[in-house]
């Protein structure tokens, strides 16, 4: 038998996606919390609808008592969803208090993304071995990720009818079912017109797939993979694993191209942020960089 929780949790994310046309990852993250909520809640017999502010309490009380705790950015995410989902059921009418009103939000810390120099990308671009089908397909992904600022889940989602290597140009769909044109660059369109010539045919096989970036299996890239792939190589160049990220050279996109000048608004179209804010972050970034070089060579720095 269903539990009652988990027809309301397939309701609450049909109406996210209709409200907002947020990706499958970001609906994913909202049903996994919600399920690992639901599931501590019937332990004692409760539900969402009938968890009050000291059940909620009590959950995150657990939470922080696991080995290992829990990390804040996934406490701050934790206490978005249940926001978002207790705001839905109070407009729903499921309830008529929010058991949330009193509990504080999680205080948050201003988090920089990770970031490569771009002697560091030089050296992450050339590790795989491009004598190899295998190697001249991470070579290409490498170029297509740090030349567009793609996010990972578009990289791996693009298809080769998306591609227009006349124009050199990727057409994506971001967050949110948002579409856009990102422009290549000519050496990552050189490297993904070697790829797709030859080793992409050598790895398919017989398998077909309309996925630029496939497997020996005949499947498409992952999000996992790609980032097995990145540590891989980082490793072998010999990257510090701190400095190393499954968006790194998305991060590296947007800080050199705001290290070299280019306006903050045409970045932020390049990565599809909807808000500039978010992209306002690289300028940290790319800021901390410039004094680091000022500390090092500057006589007086």
């Amino acid at each position: 038998m269903q539990r009652p929780d988990a027809s309301l949790i397939d309701e609450f994310i049909d109406a996210l996606w209709l409200a907002d046309g947020l990706s499958k990852n970001t609906l994913a993250s909202y049903r996994s919390d919600l399920a690992l909520f639901s599931a501590w809640l019937g332990k004692g017999n409760n539900s969402i609808v009938g968890a009050d502010e000291a059940a909620i309490n009590g959950y995150l009380a657990f939470l922080h008592a696991r080995p290992g705790g829990i990390k804040s950015a996934s406490q701050r995410r934790l206490m978005a969803t249940l926001r978002r989902c207790y705001r839905w059921l109070l407009d729903q009418g499921h309830l008529q208090r929010d058991p949330l009103l009193n509990i504080d939000k999680p205080a948050t810390t201003q988090r920089f993304p990770k970031s490569l120099s771009e002697k560091q990308v030089e050296d992450l671009l050339g590790a795989p071995d491009v004598q190899t089908p295998l190697g001249l397909r991470d070579r290409a992904m490498f170029e297509l990720l740090y030349a567009t600022g793609l996010r990972v889940s578009e990289l791996v989602g693009v298809r080769l009818f998306e591609v227009s290597l006349n124009d050199n140009v990727v057409r994506v769909m971001g967050k949110g079912s948002k579409e856009r044109l990102v422009p290549l660059g000519q050496i990552a369109a050189e490297w993904l017109q070697r790829y797709i010539a030859g080793a992409r045919g050598e790895l398919l096989g017989q398998h077909v797939s309309d996925a630029v970036f496939v497997t020996t299996r005949g499947g498409a890239m992952t999000r996992q993979m790609f980032w097995v792939l990145v540590k891989k190589y980082a490793l072998r160049v010999g990257i510090p694993q701190e400095r190393i990220s499954p968006h790194v050279l998305r991060h590296a996109f947007a800080t050199h191209l705001l290290n070299h000048g280019a306006d903050l608004r045409v970045v932020q179209l390049l990565l599809g942020h909807a808000d500039i804010s978010t992209t306002q972050v690289y300028t940290h970034v790319a800021r901390e960089r410039l004094k680091q070089l000022h500390h090092q060579h500057h006589p007086r720095g």
